[in-house]
């Protein structure tokens, strides 16, 4: 049996895990030889390398669910329910502008801005954060290395991770 606190220390790196699993499953059926099996383990290794790879980066959008609120996708929109009345909002991903992380009143935000000025903050820490990775993947020219790295803990204040390129805008 594993001790409770070892397994919720584990439990963030489990799809990182499985993903070098199959890592090594595809290495050894590569590794078992002749054209039928070099080619399968191959393609096996390298797609799981890359789920291995998106599960890290997608780690560090995962956390406790403290923040107030919670954020909804729905049909290539982001929809931000708050407590308060005044501060949820949904805006579309075609419309999204620019993403910026920033830190008010200790607590890290997503500034999602629209291409029109309208603003929209998501707590890092709100239930259903960890979703938006998977809708910034879908941004044009959107760098997730970059995105991954602004969410460490020293990572600066207000940081913008992403702008819309001139050539998506005008479409």
């Amino acid at each position: 049996m594993i001790r409770p606190e070892l397994a919720e220390k584990l439990r963030p790196w489990a799809e990182t895990g499985a993903a070098l699993a199959a890592t090594g499953f595809g290495l050894w059926v590569f590794s078992l030889g002749g054209w039928i099996l070099w080619p399968i383990g191959a393609v096996i290794a390298a797609a799981s390398a890359l789920w291995a790879l998106d599960a890290r980066r997608r780690m560090r959008f995962r956390h406790d669910t403290l923040g107030p609120g919670m954020v909804e996708l729905d049909e290539g929109a982001i929809r931000y329910l708050s407590p308060n009345r005044l501060l949820g909002g949904e805006i579309a991903l075609r419309e999204l502008a620019e993403i910026r992380l920033m830190r008010l009143n200790g607590r890290r935000h997503w500034r999602l801005k629209s291409g029109d000025g309208q603003a929209l903050l998501i707590p890092v820490d709100a239930a259903g954060a960890e979703r938006l990775a998977g809708a910034f993947a879908t941004l044009p020219g959107i760098e997730m290395g970059r995105l991954a790295s602004a969410l460490a803990p020293d990572a600066p204040t207000i940081q913008t991770v992403w702008t819309r390129p001139v050539r998506a805008r005008l479409t």
